[in-house]
This record gives structure tokens, C-alpha cells and sequence, in this order.
């Protein structure tokens, strides 16, 4: 290093070391602040749950099947089942829908055509989830009763219990199909963006070995990209675990473990919010406190799961280098 270059960088370091320092504690408290939240949320769930955890044990609330307020006892099974049965089927639903459109987005389609198509996806998450609870409500549980579920129920009903009629339209698939049209615009926006982001050098090799266009999207592009999906369906797992009020409308309200999707069944956040306001103070409020720390903890546990997923893609080439 010459002696201008040492001397230009002692000058830099020292009109910089106050903003650096600044920046350094700056961003380590937000992380840190980050984290507290969620650990003062927890704890939060916790004593407010507490009465009931400590009457019921973990296990007996967890396993619990029967949820009556009158003779107070509560259970947690038949909504963590809605919770995750209503999820499975959103991803089964959704992630192909969006992965191919991502694809179609990032390598296929004109560039104005491209535009307007991401435009109107990433439009979709704008519409308030109670708005499209209404528009589930009057059109597509009737349209579903009356198309998919019947066809569903007279193929596989005779021989597949999950598939048993009869066909409701308000129903546990219905509210997987709403959580697949509400988060195919988080999978779509994300996988598009992280397909556009492979190195052009990866799409030149494949065609200059003579690879068609579809050989060079699965073979190079979906490889590079493969943590990244991984992640976007990650995102819409969790926005599938969470969300409330278009599940509330078309789900049924069921209170016992679904049989079928075809059954009426609750999630845990739409039995919060369908019985919180009016849940007497006591145990039967500390209940309903202690189902969103369960909701908490299985978000946590699968988001975990992914997580380490994806580290083990990526460790294992799911990303080139």
C-alpha cells in the first residue's frame, strides 16, 4: 500500500468511527429489540395462559378433544388438526399454481405481459382478507359444493375417507382454498424474483450444450433458485397458519376433529376470534389465551423445520456456486 493510500485511509477511519459506531449499536438494538419482542409476547401467553395449562397439564390441553364452556373444560386437538389440515391443503393447492407462474414470470413471458401479470398477483395481497371471506361466502363455497367437492365426493368418497361427502361448500377445504388464493401472491412474488436473480451465465452454459429451454429451467435455474422457493413457501406457510377472518367465514365453525375436508371444522385463530369477545374472565378467557400460545408454538416449530431445511439444500448445492 502506498503512503497516500495509508494515509487516505487513517483520514477515512477517523472521520468514520463515530458513525460506524453509531450504526453498529444501532442495528444490534433493533435485532436485539427483535427478539425481546418475541420473548416478552411469549411470556405474556404464558402467565395469561397459565390457569389453564396448570388445570388441564400441557399434554391434557393439547390432546384434549371437547372444548365446553359450560362444564369448563377445554381442549386444543380439534383446532390445531383445523390449523394444520386447512394449511397442508392451501400449499398442496398453491405451491405448484405459483412456482409455475413464477417460472412463466421470469422466463417466459413477454416483458409487457410480465408486467401486467405481476402487477395484477401482487395486487391480490391488497384485498383485505374480510373481502375476500365475502366474496368465499356467497361464490366460491357454492361454486365448490356444487362442481369440485360433488366430483370429489361421487370418485373418491367410496374409497378414501378424506374425501367423504357430503359436499358442504362451507367446509375445511373450502378455507384451503381461500388461504391458497391468499398466499399464492407471497409465493409468486418472491419465487419470481429469486428466478430472475439467477446469473444469465447459467441459462448460456445449458443452451450452449444444446439444452431446451425447459432442460435450462429444471436443470440450472430451479437448482440455483431452489433455497430461495424454499423460503418464499416458507412465508406463505406462515401467512396460511395465521390468518383469521376469511377462514372464520367459510369454514364452518366446526368444533370437532375433521373426518373429511369436506367436514365443517375451526382453525385456532378463528375460534379466538370467534369466541374471545364473549368468553367469561376465568379459565375459559385463560383458555383461549393459551390456544394462541399453542398457535405460537407450532409456528415457531414448523418455521424452525424449514429453516433447517433450507440450510441443508443449500449446504447440499441447492444454491450454485
Amino acid at each position: 500500500m502506498t503512503t497516500i493510500a495509508r494515509t487516505g485511509s487513517r483520514l477515512l477511519g477517523r472521520g468514520s468511527g463515530g458513525p460506524d459506531r453509531a450504526f453498529r449499536i444501532g442495528s444490534r438494538a433493533a435485532a436485539l429489540s427483535v427478539v425481546v419482542l418475541l420473548l416478552a409476547l411469549m411470556a405474556l401467553l404464558v402467565s395469561s395462559g397459565s390457569q389453564a395449562l396448570a388445570q388441564f397439564g400441557i399434554v391434557g390441553f393439547v390432546t384434549g378433544i371437547t372444548w365446553d364452556p359450560v362444564r369448563d373444560v377445554y381442549g386444543a386437538l380439534p383446532y390445531i388438526i383445523g390449523t394444520l389440515a386447512s394449511a397442508a391443503i392451501a400449499m398442496i393447492i398453491a405451491t405448484p399454481i405459483a412456482l409455475l407462474t413464477a417460472i412463466y414470470l421470469a422466463e417466459l413471458a413477454p416483458r409487457r405481459v410480465a408486467v401486467a401479470l405481476t402487477f395484477t398477483v401482487e395486487l391480490i395481497a391488497a384485498i383485505p382478507s374480510v373481502v375476500i371471506g365475502l366474496w368465499g361466502v356467497f361464490v366460491l363455497t357454492p361454486f365448490l359444493r356444487d362442481t369440485v367437492e360433488t366430483w370429489l365426493v361421487s370418485a373418491f368418497g367410496g374409497w378414501l375417507p378424506i374425501f367423504g361427502g357430503p359436499a358442504r361448500g362451507v367446509s375445511l377445504f373450502a378455507a384451503g382454498v381461500i388461504l391458497a388464493i391468499m398466499i399464492l401472491p407471497t409465493i409468486v412474488s418472491i419465487s419470481r424474483e429469486v428466478i430472475a436473480s439467477v446469473p444469465d451465465g447459467q441459462r448460456e452454459a445449458m443452451f450452449a450444450l444444446g439444452a431446451t429451454r425447459w432442460e435450462m429451467v429444471t436443470k440450472a435455474v430451479l437448482p440455483y433458485a431452489r433455497s430461495g422457493i424454499i423460503g418464499a413457501v416458507i412465508l406463505g406457510l406462515g401467512r396460511a397458519l395465521g390468518e383469521t377472518m376469511a377462514v372464520t367465514m367459510v369454514i364452518g365453525n366446526g368444533s370437532k376433529i375433521p373426518s373429511s375436508v369436506f367436514d365443517q371444522a375451526q382453525t385456532i385463530s378463528s375460534q379466538i376470534a370467534t369466541t374471545f369477545s364473549e368468553a367469561q374472565a376465568g379459565i375459559q378467557t385463560s383458555s383461549l389465551i393459551a390456544l394462541g400460545l399453542v398457535l405460537l408454538a407450532v409456528t415457531l416449530v414448523l418455521n424452525a423445520a424449514a429453516r433447517v431445511l433450507v440450510a441443508r439444500t443449500a449446504g447440499s448445492g441447492g444454491s450454485a456456486r
